[in-house]
């Protein structure tokens, strides 16, 4: 029996984005079916190439963010390269783009000439501040989005200035609200008889959208949450504490059973039975003293037999992976977390797996990112394109 089609079988992504928002939106397509045909600048390529670490010349991170991709090297500034694209486009079924906005309508490639041009097309358009407001014309990377999204503020200590977390997680953020939107306005035409429509994400809207009750506490209240180093503020006990050999372990024992079960398994009854820690409230009016009984305690033995005792309770928990942790660890392998592919050397490597898992159209890893134009031949054929015909394209700076 054949496997059944991707989820996203037979839909045409295209994608005109650089870096981390746009070709993540687009990646995550690619992974479940769609065919992305990401266009490139023929001069060199997106940058992520180059980001991070290179393996012959070549970013480890870019094999994997443009996995499942097609590049298609297009000079955007020159007519007949602006041609292709609107041949693409018009059998398209969405644009990811994440320029800064009035870039495409500088290019003559603007909302109105593309929905003419395809009345079908779905739009996505990433950017750091939105397509509208005071802030749009501005350069607004994730950094930037985290820190006007709120998220910067609370993130570190309060004895310290803001940090950040190791990734971009604003781009990530923002490029899973425009797959969303994607799949949404997509529904909206093909059940709805709709047409296509912009989905319009702005990186600091989509770092704002998940600071959970912040909106509300301030105006309510006049509440500003501030930076609260490992615990979670106003939920009790939720931190890290660092173990007998310098090892540490996230506790989330935050829920009333949970945390009596906790405080039993370590030997104070007193506290599990005490009623003004029954509910999470009491708990929170005492968090320095209950921080301080959880410290001593994780302190006071080696890490592995804090995760046994915190296991044989049902306390959640767990140590602070790193990779190496990862890539030994038998859930990350039995969820088939790391996928096996090879460089183009031919030398094996690990890339990580597939998210979400759907139990019956599951996403998966075809091949790794390309090389600059690798599917000229391959896209421009399709277009009807004869091989003396990209040639000249070629020579005359198109491609």
């Amino acid at each position: 029996m054949n496997a059944p089609a991707k989820p996203l079988a037979g839909l045409k992504v295209i994608e005109l984005g650089t870096l981390i928002a746009g070709p993540f939106a687009s990646r995550l397509c690619a992974e479940f079916g769609a065919e992305v045909i990401k266009i490139e600048s023929p001069d060199g390529g997106d940058p992520l190439r180059k980001w991070r670490k290179l393996y012959e010349g070549t970013s480890l991170w870019w094999f994997v963010q443009a996995r499942n991709k097609k590049s298609l090297t297009l000079n955007l500034k020159h007519p007949e390269g602006q041609d292709i694209l609107k041949k693409l486009l018009s059998e398209a079924d969405i644009l990811i783009e994440n320029f800064r906005p009035g870039v495409l309508e500088k290019l003559g490639l603007g909302w109105e000439v593309i929905h003419a041009l395809n009345p079908k097309l779905v739009m996505v358009r990433l950017s750091g501040f939105g397509q509208s407001g005071p802030y749009k014309d501005q350069p607004g990377f994730g950094a930037v989005g985290e820190s006007m999204g709120g998220l910067r503020y609370i993130t570190g200590f309060e004895d310290r200035p803001p940090v950040r977390t190791g990734i971009s997680i604003g781009d990530s953020i923002a490029a899973l609200w425009g797959v969303i939107g994607a799949l949404m306005a997509l529904r909206h035409r093909e059940v709805n008889g709709g047409t296509g429509q912009v989905v319009d994400v702005a990186l600091y809207e989509a770092v704002f959208a998940m600071m959970e009750s912040m909106v509300p506490e301030f105006d309510v209240f006049g509440f500003i949450r501030e930076r609260s180093g490992n615990i979670m503020p106003g939920i009790t006990p939720s931190s890290i504490h660092t173990a007998a050999d310098g090892r540490h372990v996230q506790i989330g024992a935050n829920g009333d059973a949970i945390f009596k079960r906790f405080m039993q398994a370590i030997g104070r009854d007193d506290l599990a039975n005490d009623p003004t820690l029954a509910s999470n409230d009491g708990r929170d009016a005492r968090r320095d003293e209950l921080y301080g009984v959880i410290d001593r305690w994780v302190a006071s033995l080696p890490l592995e037999d804090v995760l046994a005792v915190l296991n044989r309770a049902e306390v959640p928990a767990s140590r602070i992976f790193s990779a190496e942790d990862m890539f030994n660890d038998p859930q990350f392998l039995a969820r088939e977390m790391f996928v096996s592919a090879k460089l183009p050397d031919g030398k094996p490597f690990k890339m990580p797996g597939i998210v979400p898992k759907l139990s019956e159209t599951p996403g998966s890893s075809e091949w790794i990112g390309p090389e600059l134009g690798e599917h000229n031949a391959e896209v421009l054929g399709a277009l009807g394109y004869s091989a003396e015909q990209v040639a000249a394209l070629k020579a005359d700076g198109a491609i």
